[in-house]
């Protein structure tokens, strides 16, 4: 199992995980974590590394230090996962854009964030996925945000996408399935 996530903002807009999440995501129960960035200090990487310590993430726009990428490309399975914060999407979470990202990475599945907000969607063949953000941190979009995470199984060339929402104060749960074609 892998989980996708971004935007925490902690400690600037979110102090922590919502308690709900956090036990869900114990520890030993993720294989990786790919991370759409704005952790925005060393405590929003240590919240991960708590859970899992094979995490790949990128630079979101409000990160500091120069040793984290800005895109990064992962292999999961049959799947070529390529993951980007969004600030690089012009404008943010346009599907044509999107597109060229994912044309640019060669990617199957293409990890973004930036607006804080889950969707996503199949275009050209190919797999988005935003997360939105774990924590609920507001954006400059929005003050209003719902907490959101992602976990994906990978199944040969099958790809089951499960989005966790908390939606007050009760976790609700969707699906959607994605198949790469040969």
């Amino acid at each position: 199992r892998r989980v996708h996530g971004g935007d925490l903002h902690i400690p600037h807009r979110a102090h922590d995980l919502p308690h709900k999440f956090k036990k869900m995501l114990a520890p030993g129960k993720i294989q990786h974590i790919l991370c759409t960035g704005n952790l925005n200090s060393k405590e929003g990487l240590e919240i991960l590394r708590n859970i899992c310590s094979d995490i790949h993430h990128v630079k979101g726009d409000f990160d500091e230090g120069k040793d984290v990428p800005d895109v990064q490309v992962v292999k999961l399975g049959f799947f070529r996962i390529g993951l980007i914060h969004g600030h690089q999407v012009v404008p943010w979470g346009d599907r044509e854009s999107l597109a060229m990202w994912q044309r640019k990475l060669d990617v199957d599945v293409l990890i973004f964030g930036g607006t804080h907000k889950y969707e996503t969607f199949e275009f050209e063949g190919k797999f988005f996925i935003n997360p939105g953000s774990i924590t609920g941190a507001f954006s400059n979009l929005s003050s209003e945000v719902t907490p959101a995470f992602v976990l994906i199984d990978i199944n040969g060339n099958q790809l089951v996408n499960y989005i966790y929402q908390l939606e007050g104060d009760e976790v609700k749960v969707k699906k959607k399935e994605f198949t790469k074609s040969d």
